[in-house]
């Protein structure tokens, strides 16, 4: 799957008894299906346990970015997931009044990786996981909360405990219940709730149809790209779904939701107020806006450790290291965490502790120190968005154009962009070469994998010799 070229599609591992797990997903978010396809490619049983009363999906829209999506056409969902993408040209950075600073050509850096830039809804997204999860054989189950897990001594099994008082026991646990994970807490042994970054924001969705109507909004509809605009302690996201349908609108302001609550209704009025000195197109799209919801913002910092030292219960996505949007990868890492969990477990051959904690444990090295990355650049990102005018804000603007020239150079020679690089940059526009596209979107998860499996292998074959 490296960048530069088309991803392998995986094939189902055929295997017998011996070898094949019983692993349990606890959630069905995006994260939780995406776990639920890769270790059915990997050959296991898979359930997928969600307390809700029904498996769907809320929000508005989310970006996957080239090395996420790499993961997607991996999993054989390509054809499918395109039906339903919208391939913005460019990412524009916008100074709050409306002034022009830079941009990043989305389609060169997709042909050059050899993966694309895709903009969705967000249910869109989930009903083709949960469609492909079906597909190789998931068994679902709603109304199913899980409370605790209890974890046998012998490492070879968990047992999931449910409000209902049901009891279901796998081979592996694997956590995947969100940012206000329960089974975090279970195997932290105490209390750990999010952290809120002191940001909210503002999710609208508007009809293209109203936007196409104004001569001046028009060209957002026509022409899809993704735009940010920066300002004083706030900034502005939106892109096109649904093939030109709707229009996505993310406000990213100071937190007021009271310190209980995740998601409040929010007050129009209000929310126009904030931006009313801004860039007057902004206003024209909220005034086509008739009612809005507040999502607080909240971060996990990434645990210590992810998996319990039975080998028999881990965790994945939000759960361990929901990071602010701010760099379009919260949805990427939980994907990538799924793909590394299936391609570790692929690897089995046979259902031993022993196996099961060196998948696990090769499992969190490939992941722990990336997803650190990613949680810290989005808090950097919160700071580089919402700087005052001044010094400091002239100086950001004054590296955005000097790095997007960097950029037109950088393509002279395409393929530079596919070269991994372990360094963040100091470029604003974090997803060009020079920020951290570098490191964030050349992303290889099945050579990580591979690397860090046959260390494992070697450092196990020389334990005896010590």
């Amino acid at each position: 799957m490296s960048p530069g070229s088309p991803p392998k599609i995986l094939q189902k591992v055929v295997r017998d008894p011996s070898s094949q797990l019983h692993v349990i997903v606890v959630g069905a978010g995006l994260g939780g299906l995406g776990a639920a396809i890769a270790i059915l490619l990997a050959g296991h049983n898979v359930t997928v346990l969600e307390s809700a009363s029904e498996i769907g999906e809320i929000g508005a829209g989310i970006q996957v970015l080239p090395n996420s999506s790499r993961i997607l056409i991996s999993w054989g969902l390509g054809d499918e997931v395109a039906k339903h993408a919208t391939m913005p040209q460019y990412a524009n950075m916008i100074g709050w009044k409306g002034n022009f600073l830079s941009r990043m050509d989305l389609h060169a850096y997709a042909k050059a990786l050899g993966t694309p830039f895709w903009d969705f809804h967000r249910a869109n997204l989930h009903r083709c996981l949960l469609d492909r999860a079906v597909e190789l054989g998931v068994k679902l189950q709603v109304r199913s909360r899980v409370e605790t897990v209890e974890c046998a001594q012998d490492g070879l099994t968990a047992t999931a405990v449910l409000s209902d008082g049901r009891f279901m026991s796998a081979d592996l646990i694997v956590g995947a219940d969100g940012i206000s994970s329960q089974l975090r807490e279970v195997l932290l042994g105490k209390p750990d709730p999010p952290l809120p970054t002191g940001d909210l924001a503002y999710r609208l969705l508007i009809n293209a149809k109203d936007m196409l109507a104004d001569p001046e909004l028009r060209p957002f509809i026509q022409d899809p790209q993704v735009n940010y605009w920066m300002g004083p302690d706030a900034h502005a996201v939106n892109y096109v779904l649904r093939g030109g349908e709707l229009f996505n609108m993310v406000l990213l302001v100071p937190d007021d939701i009271p310190e209980a609550s995740m998601t409040v209704d929010g007050n129009v009025e209000e929310m126009q107020a904030l931006y009313k000195d801004w860039d007057p197109k902004i206003g024209k799209i909220l005034g086509l806006c008739q009612s809005v919801q507040k999502w607080k913002l909240c971060i996990r910092p990434t645990l210590e450790k992810w998996n319990h030292e039975s080998g028999a219960f881990t965790l994945l996505g939000d759960a361990v290291h929901a990071t602010l949007p701010y760099l379009a990868s919260g949805c990427g890492m939980a994907l990538e965490d799924a793909a590394a969990l299936g391609l570790c477990l692929a690897k089995l051959t046979d259902k031993s502790r022993d196996q099961k904690l060196r998948a696990l444990k090769v499992y969190e090295e490939c992941r722990k120190e990336r997803t650190e990355r990613v949680v810290e650049r989005g808090n950097f990102q919160q700071h580089m968005y919402h700087i005052h005018d001044g010094e400091e804000q002239r100086d950001r603007d004054k590296k955005l154009k000097m790095f997007g020239e960097v950029d037109e150079q950088l393509f002279k020679t395409p393929e530079v962009v596919t070269r991994p690089r372990l360094e963040s940059g100091d470029d604003p526009l974090p997803w060009r070469y020079y920020g951290v596209g570098g490191w964030l979107l050349t992303y290889d998860v099945e050579k990580d994998v591979d690397h860090r499996w046959e260390q494992a292998q070697d450092e196990a074959m020389a334990r005896p010799l010590l």
